[in-house]
């Protein structure tokens, strides 16, 4: 079977797949410059304070945060081999996700030149403060 073939037989399928590709695209490509342009300036070098929330709607908020970050996460990496700003995406979904080593990596992947570039470029034209960096050997 190739894949001629196959996509006539999976029409449906395949245009459901388009479709939600296509939605998707299209929320991250408004979602990703809103959340950074609102990301705090002093976010990577800010110190959290570290705990769980106590109260249940801080509960509920921390796994509504989480849940969108795994989707922009699972986003950008389909962006990676779809069209969209595959880098960009995973950055904000690692942004909101909450896990061990979050930080490391965020500045490991915010370090690349494009990256930054574009992070910066996003925030420059919305008049926003640059993201501050701590240096390589600090701890944030």
């Amino acid at each position: 079977m190739n894949i001629t073939s196959w996509l006539e037989s999976n029409e449906i399928l395949v245009a459901w797949m388009l479709g939600i590709s296509l939605i998707t695209f299209l929320i991250t490509l408004i979602a990703v410059p809103v959340i950074i342009i609102w990301m705090s300036p002093d976010y990577f070098v800010r110190v959290e304070k570290a705990g769980l929330p106590k109260a249940p709607l801080r509960i509920l908020g921390r796994a509504i945060k989480n849940i969108l970050g795994l989707f922009f996460l699972l986003m950008g990496l389909a962006m990676l081999l779809l069209p969209g700003q595959g880098l960009l995406t995973i950055f904000v979904g690692l942004s909101l996700l909450n896990f061990p080593g979050k930080r490391k990596l965020e500045l490991s992947l915010f370090r690349l030149r494009g990256v930054r570039d574009s992070i910066s470029w996003l925030r420059r034209k919305a008049r926003k403060e640059p993201l501050e960096i701590p240096a390589k050997d600090s701890k944030p």
